[in-house]
């Protein structure tokens, strides 16, 4: 397993990063500590999750489980200063303090909660899970209408959660903050605010990406790859559509389907095709899927490190074994093609 700077964090992290999302409510405590101890063998050491955590779906009486679960794993086998631990503080939503923005009270107040609940004295990348204003994420790029933003009051809002993020770092709280979900606009801006004021950059931005989600092809790369801000591509398997186990238009009784029947909307009626065209490149080139996808997202030209996350032991294995895949110019080349056929089918 590689390792790799994350930007300008001064953090240097694992090729791969490990996903928690489903760590309380599709796997048991046990079965998380599994997952951890058989990424942390093939030296994942960057693992990421969330206060909201777990979904599928998310709700109000299992939020903070996946963090509780990453704990109660550190406490049982030690050795924190063998991580690199993401989290993120939610944004206005309807489980974590109904209804409220991010601000800099609550920044401190939910990363402090995180701390307890990861039995740790500090995170090192913590992270905005969306921002208050909305975004095109979550397939909002529908709909989205990015009217009625008071650029006056969005700058304030952003600086007074910075001079928190400040004092946190200060305190040893926190090492980095970092974006999710976050829109070209809003990251130049943070960046303005962090460069102009003094305050602590934002180091990563973590968005959907993957061989059928690739919004971040264009003006976010070139943001990215000039601002030196890596891309944790979530979901780099689109919900585990690109392992090929909904082709079909199935839903095994075990999957994240039969619990979220619309995969978060990326169920379609384009969404099948495309799948279909990937397996195949797949099955052409005598590659494994998962693996594919996986590894299509590290030749990015901007620097991307995909979160990979399973809920059974021996898938995560397949996944971490992207890590050695090396995709040729023609598989890439074909992939790009699927891409032309298939741009946008959710």
């Amino acid at each position: 397993m590689k390792m790799i700077p994350l930007g300008r964090s001064g953090l240097t992290v694992s090729e791969l990063c490990l996903g928690t999302m489903t760590w309380g409510s599709q796997n048991t405590e046990a079965e998380g500590h599994a997952q951890a101890d058989l990424a942390l063998d093939h030296g994942i050491t960057f693992w990421d999750t969330a206060e909201m955590y777990p979904v599928n779906p998310v709700r109000a009486e299992t939020v903070g489980l996946s963090e509780e679960i990453v704990g109660s794993w550190i406490k049982a086998r030690g050795g924190r200063d063998r991580l690199v631990i993401a989290t993120k503080i939610t944004g206005t939503g309807q489980h974590v303090r109904p209804g409220e923005p991010i601000t800099g009270a609550s920044l401190r107040a939910a990363a402090e909660a995180s701390l307890k609940r990861l039995n740790t004295d500090y995170i090192d990348l913590y992270q905005l899970h969306w921002p208050n204003r909305g975004s095109y994420h979550f397939r909002q790029n529908w709909s989205y209408a990015p009217t009625g933003i008071d650029r006056t009051a969005e700058t304030a809002a952003m600086t007074d959660i910075l001079t928190a993020a400040q004092s946190l770092i200060a305190e040893g709280k926190i090492r980095a903050i970092g974006l999710s979900n976050e829109t070209v606009w809003g990251t130049a801006r943070w960046l303005h605010l962090a460069d102009t004021l003094g305050l602590p950059r934002m180091v990563s931005a973590q968005n959907e990406y993957s061989l059928l989600c690739r919004q971040f092809d264009t003006d976010h790369a070139e943001l990215s790859l000039i601002e030196d801000l890596p891309l944790l591509a979530y979901s780099p398997l689109a919900a585990g559509l690109l392992s090929g186990k909904y082709a079909g238009d199935v839903t095994p009784s075990d999957s994240r389907r039969a619990r979220v029947p619309d995969l978060g909307g990326r169920i379609t009626p384009q969404v099948f095709p495309a799948v279909a065209a990937c397996l195949a490149v797949a099955a052409d080139h005598g590659l494994n899927p998962v693996q594919m996808a996986i590894a299509f997202c590290r030749t990015r030209p901007f620097p991307t490190i995909p979160i990979i996350g399973a809920t059974k032991l021996a898938d995560l294995a397949t996944c971490i074994g992207a890590a050695e895949l090396q995709l040729a110019p023609g598989v890439l080349a074909d992939l790009n093609e699927v891409y032309r056929l298939h741009p946008r089918p959710f």
